[in-house]
């Protein structure tokens, strides 16, 4: 049966091009939706193209997998749609695509069908000069929330255009090598700033469509910038479209409530040791750099994937340790397949505790990063500057202790946005 193969994938966890089959794509002269629902009882797509109707375009499982699929021969680009889960228990959920690659704006919540294929590329003596390792040469990184940095003169947001050329502009003249955006994949709540996501192959419409994304990365590189993404695969929002309790049963998170909530967030935790989260999860890794040429990703809140009680919960493994085993095998895998795949590219772990190895190779019993935030020089040397000038005689050592361990990881040197806004 067509898609069986890619099914078995995909359930396996080794799909690591996933946002090839699953989502919304050109078929046979129609368009072909996928989405995996594995305990529902019965799947629809909805949308513009058939007026929003409840019940016209049943989808069909895939063979025994957890997919299901419809052809549908109506839609234009730009179309709105939603899934229409009917769950073992007799609700009705409407769901976003968890593939879709483009999203309506906020507070609306569809999925958009776009076809981001054939954006005509002009970064190419970007890619070809920069396919060397990263250590031999200085990296100056600035940190941008793009909703904040600059309004029009009325108050609207910057568009990923206008940014290409005043962001851009700005950052070269300052001397940066690096321009690392915090999260652009959509997400509803702006207070967030995008670190709770709800659709994560969907650059925010906030400020364009996905290839004005493309064009503000492609002006990057030509005014030779590097792009680097802030990435949340810890957790996910709860919000009801998007990925929580996505066919009426815990398929993103944990089935065990304990697990999957995260309490200080407000959010749900990926449930790692599920393999189709894993292919969720590593294939968007790889699609950012496949079809945004990205330069890397920065991944947040490590420390919460690699505890279990980091978040104060009086968790264990099954050995007793706090260590959350099934993610530390998914970081391996993450890292080792994103390497397999870009060499060269910047894989930074934020990560704010003493765990060993972060940045060394997984062949060697490491976590696999190349580069991992040195949270303890951040603090340390924020503290020294918040002391009054005569007395910072006193508490040099702030600003000489991380020299003991400098040497133990490839370390970057951030002052982040949570010190910006925190102190």
């Amino acid at each position: 049966m067509e898609g069986a193969l890619d099914a078995h994938l995909f359930h396996e966890g080794t799909f690591f091009r996933s946002y090839e089959f699953l989502g919304a794509h050109p078929f046979k002269n129609s368009v072909r939706f996928v989405v995996w629902a594995p305990n529902a009882r019965l799947v629809y797509v909805t949308g513009d193209f058939n007026g929003w109707q409840s019940d016209t375009l049943p989808m069909r499982r895939i063979s025994d997998s957890g997919l299901w699929e419809i052809c549908v021969k109506t839609v234009k680009e730009y179309d709105n749609y939603k899934y229409r889960i009917c769950t073992q228990d007799g609700r009705i959920l409407y769901k976003a695509d968890p593939y879709a690659f483009h999203a309506e704006e906020r507070p609306n919540t569809a999925s958009k069908y776009y076809d981001i294929q054939n954006y005509p590329w002009k970064d190419q003596e970007w890619i070809n000069r920069n396919n060397t390792a990263s250590y031999d040469k200085p990296m100056a990184i600035y940190e941008v929330n793009l909703l904040s940095w600059k309004k029009n003169s009325d108050q609207s947001t910057l568009s990923y255009r206008q940014l290409a050329k005043e962001l851009v502009a700005y950052v070269k003249k300052m001397g940066y090598t690096h321009i690392e955006l915090m999260p652009v994949m959509e997400h509803p709540f702006d207070g967030s700033w995008g670190y709770q996501t709800t659709g994560y192959y969907a650059p925010t419409s906030r400020y364009g469509t996905p290839k004005d994304f493309m064009y503000f990365v492609e002006q990057c590189h030509r005014n030779e910038i590097g792009v680097i993404l802030d990435w949340a695969p810890v957790h996910f929002c709860r919000d009801d479209h998007g990925l929580r309790m996505f066919d009426g049963t815990a398929c993103y998170e944990s089935s065990d409530p304990e697990k999957a909530n995260n309490d200080q967030w407000g959010t749900n935790n990926f449930d790692f040791s599920k393999p189709e989260v894993q292919s969720f999860l590593i294939s968007n890794a790889l699609y950012w750099h496949d079809y945004y040429h990205i330069d890397g990703i920065r991944i947040d809140a490590v420390a919460y994937m690699l505890y279990l009680n980091f978040s104060g919960k009086e968790i264990k493994n099954e050995y007793g340790g706090y260590e959350n085993l099934e993610a530390v095998e998914f970081i391996k895998k993450l890292n080792k397949t994103v390497f397999q795949h870009y060499p060269h590219t910047l894989m930074m772990a934020e990560e704010s505790t003493a765990w060993p190895l972060v940045t060394g190779p997984v062949h060697e019993g490491g976590l696999g990063f190349n580069y991992k935030w040195n949270m303890g020089w951040m603090h340390d040397s924020l503290k020294y500057i918040q002391e009054d000038p005569i007395h910072r005689a006193y508490h040099h050592d702030q600003m000489t202790f991380s020299m003991v361990y400098a040497y133990s990881e490839h370390f970057v040197l951030p002052i982040s946005h949570d010190e910006v806004v925190h102190g």
